[in-house]
This record gives structure tokens, C-alpha cells and sequence, in this order.
């Protein structure tokens, strides 16, 4: 069994216990003295940095939420000067307003050490070559798996995303031997190579794929149709991009790279810490970042935590495949959309917020139509018309998500009304 850092990827509890200690005491401290959010809201809770002694003592800091984030953009969680931050990464905004994420040169090397445990954990070495389809630019995708294959010495081609094509010629021609990307994207590549006869040219071995939710169904599907084995790996922009943790060959959970990203399972609607094997909120506290160092980020995302003994000899907490959101957060196509910023559009478009969003799974690929009633002023049976409002409507929510979905105009009071809560989802895919 390989490992790109023995030493902490198979640490003894009580060890890691004193480890992530020693980093909670300082982080704590940085993030008071040197980011006035943070100290602001520690002051509302009576806490001080003296008070935290330990890891037992995280329960008695306050929450993050991606709002408080928000709302000091761009520059009021950074917590070194910016003459020390080299880089930022930024998730997409609900109403225009991003979450700007930052990064000293030692947080990016850190970053890239949790995707190189990533990478070895799926078979890679030095002798691979990792072809990363992930997008580049400010998603996190691209940037983490290809710095991480650079700490493990492999040959990195940072393809991004789209053009399949050139993506399955240098497949071929360089010989790839892991695909990093999304799954939907995965299975449209397996679907392309075996269409075109050209698996037998293929020598993939593995593939490391997040962004997006996938089934077990999804991941058998990838592994038959590409002859691979299909690991997971999960991250966030706010807390660092891919590589917060990962799958290793027993495929029963994601090992938490724990010595950088502390996580707790909580109540989402008392913020009570739940026992090992609770379901319940997601909650992680980055202990070394030092350009932004989150405190106890609700990441809004279900799942469990377990300390099981794992057969790959990691010692490193799993957290469960996602369960759900406690928010209206959807993943499509790997990219994060809110209801909310369909309805910015709709209105400083002329629309009224009467739309359906529909989402489907056709051959392991979203499909995402926003179906929108037109207004009583702006209808017609015109068919030209409708096109070029669709056309227009249509840029606007691809600028303002960074995704395209199918848009269809339709009549006035067409989309049924509801007495309760408006249902404006309707995810038909089963992940």
C-alpha cells in the first residue's frame, strides 16, 4: 500500500488529537488578532483565544456561514497582508456577490499535498500520467489536481474542460494513465471512446472525480465503460478547493485530511456537535490556512463521520458520500447554482419570478432547462419573438451562473401556483 505522507496519513488518534490542538491554539489566535470579522464575532460570544485549550475546545467558537463570507467581500477575512497572498480562487455568486478565496504560497503547497495524497491513494506515482479535465482559471478543480500531480512527480496535462476531441487524442497519444474530472464528464467520454471503437487504445487505470453528486450506479457504470477504478474526492472553494478529502481503494467513504481540516457533524437547526455516526451538517475548521482561515464553516452539506478501522491502513476520520444540502443549493454539470440567482436574472430582466427549474440525468449528463412565463405585456405567439427573448434571456443566465441551460419561454399562468411553498425544482435525477 502506497502513501504520499505515511507519517500523517496513518497517524494514532491520540497523536493527531495533539496535533490538531497545537494548530486550533494558533489558528484561533491568527484569526482573532489579524481578520476583524473574526474577532468581532468572538467578542459577541464572550470567547477569547485564551480559552481555547484544545480541539475539545472548538464547540465554544461561533459558526461561519458562506453569507458571512459574503458580506465582507472581498477583503475582510483575509488575515495576512495582501503583499502575502499569491493567489485566490472564487466560488460563483448568488446575487453577483462571490466568495473570494485566498491563498499564501505555503497554503497552495498544503492544498497540493492533499490532492498528491489524493492522487497516490488512487495508484498514482511518479511513472503516471494525470490528465486533468477539470476546469481552470477561478473553479478549484483544475489548480488542485494539477499541483497535486506535480508534488507526485507525474507527467500533468492540464487539458481543462471541454473540447473532447484533442481531450481523447492526447488520451491516446500521451498515453494518460488517470482522468481527473468531473463524473458527468467522465461518463461522456467513456460514451465518446467506446462510440468511436477507440477503447482498446485507452490505458487509463484510475480516475479521481468530484465537483458534483454521483451514485454508486453512476460509478460502476464509469468503471466498466473506461476499465478503471472510479474514486471520489471532495472539496470546497471557501475552505480550499479539492483535496479537503478523498477515497482510497476500499471505496467506503472519504479519508478527511484531518491534519489541515478539522470536521464536525452538527444539528442544522440547533448547531448541536452530533456524536461519531450522527447525520447531520457538515462543519469544517481549516487549522493551517493562514491567507484564510476558516473557523467552524457550515458547509451546509449532509453526511456522517466514522472512525472505523479502514483495510488501506489509514488512520484519517471518513466522512460518508454526501447525503443531501440543508439549503437550495444544486450541483449541475459541477457548478454551484442557487434558485435565487435565476430570480435576479428573471427580474432585471422584466420577468416575474413565475419559473420551473428542471433537472435530469440523461446518459450521466445534466440537463438543466429553466422554464419561465412570460408576462401579460411581453407575450406573444410570435415564434421569432420567442426565439430571440429565449436568446437573450438565455445570456443573461449563462453570465450570471456560468452555465447553460436549456430556457423556454412559456404563456402567462401557465406554470402551476401553489398554496405552501412555491416548487420551483424538479430534479428527476437519481444520485
Amino acid at each position: 500500500m502506497a502513501y504520499y505522507q505515511e507519517e500523517i496519513e496513518r497517524m494514532p488518534r491520540e497523536k493527531m488529537a495533539a496535533l490538531q490542538s497545537e494548530r486550533l491554539i494558533k489558528q484561533v489566535r491568527h484569526a482573532y488578532e489579524n481578520a476583524a470579522p473574526y474577532r468581532r464575532k468572538m467578542q459577541e460570544k464572550g470567547v477569547e483565544p485564551g480559552d481555547i485549550k484544545g480541539i475539545e475546545d472548538i464547540h465554544k467558537l461561533p459558526f461561519t456561514t458562506k453569507e458571512d463570507l459574503r458580506d465582507e467581500y472581498p477583503y475582510g477575512y483575509l488575515a495576512v497582508p495582501l503583499s502575502n497572498a499569491v493567489r485566490i480562487q472564487s466560488t460563483s455568486g448568488t446575487t453577483g456577490r462571490r466568495v473570494v478565496a485566498f491563498y499564501t504560497q505555503h497554503d497552495i503547497e498544503l492544498w497540493d499535498d492533499g490532492c498528491a495524497r489524493a492522487i497516490v491513494a488512487a495508484g498514482g506515482s511518479k511513472e503516471d500520467v494525470v490528465h486533468v479535465s477539470y476546469g481552470y482559471g477561478l473553479f478549484t478543480g483544475g489548480p488542485g489536481l494539477n499541483g497535486g500531480s506535480h508534488k507526485v512527480g507525474s507527467l500533468t496535462l492540464p487539458m481543462s474542460s471541454g473540447n473532447t476531441e484533442r481531450q481523447i487524442q492526447f488520451m491516446i497519444d500521451l498515453e494518460s494513465t488517470i482522468l481527473c474530472c468531473t463524473p458527468s464528464y467522465a461518463a461522456f467520454l467513456a460514451e465518446t471512446i467506446n462510440d468511436a471503437g477507440l477503447i482498446d487504445k485507452i490505458k487509463l487505470k484510475a480516475g479521481i472525480f468530484g465537483a458534483e453528486a454521483w451514485s454508486e450506479e453512476m460509478r460502476r457504470d464509469i468503471e466498466k465503460n473506461l476499465r478503471i477504478k472510479a474514486y471520489d474526492i471532495y472539496g470546497l472553494t471557501e475552505i480550499t478547493g479539492p483535496g479537503v478529502s478523498f477515497e482510497c481503494s476500499e471505496q467506503t467513504g472519504l479519508h478527511v485530511n484531518e491534519d489541515h481540516f478539522y470536521p464536525e457533524i452538527i444539528s442544522p437547526d440547533t448547531g448541536e456537535v452530533l456524536p461519531e455516526g450522527g447525520k447531520g451538517e457538515l462543519v469544517f475548521t481549516a487549522l493551517t490556512k493562514e491567507a484564510f482561515p476558516l473557523l467552524r464553516y457550515r458547509t451546509r452539506d449532509v453526511c456522517v463521520l466514522t472512525r472505523k478501522a479502514c483495510s488501506c491502513g489509514r488512520t484519517l476520520i471518513k466522512m460518508a458520500k454526501l447525503m443531501g444540502r440543508t439549503d437550495d443549493m444544486l450541483i449541475i454539470r459541477g457548478v454551484n447554482v442557487f434558485p435565487s440567482q435565476i430570480e435576479t436574472v428573471l427580474l432585471s430582466q422584466g420577468y416575474t419570478a413565475n419559473y420551473v427549474i428542471i433537472l435530469d440525468r440523461v446518459h450521466h449528463t445534466d440537463s438543466f432547462e429553466v422554464q419561465v412565463e412570460m408576462t401579460s405585456e411581453t407575450f406573444s405567439d410570435e415564434v421569432k419573438f420567442i426565439e430571440k427573448k429565449e436568446r437573450e434571456l438565455l445570456s443573461a443566465l449563462r453570465a450570471m451562473l456560468g452555465i447553460s441551460p436549456k430556457v423556454t419561454l412559456v404563456a402567462p399562468r401557465t406554470i402551476a401556483r401553489s398554496e405552501g411553498k412555491a416548487v420551483r425544482i424538479i430534479d428527476k435525477r437519481k444520485i
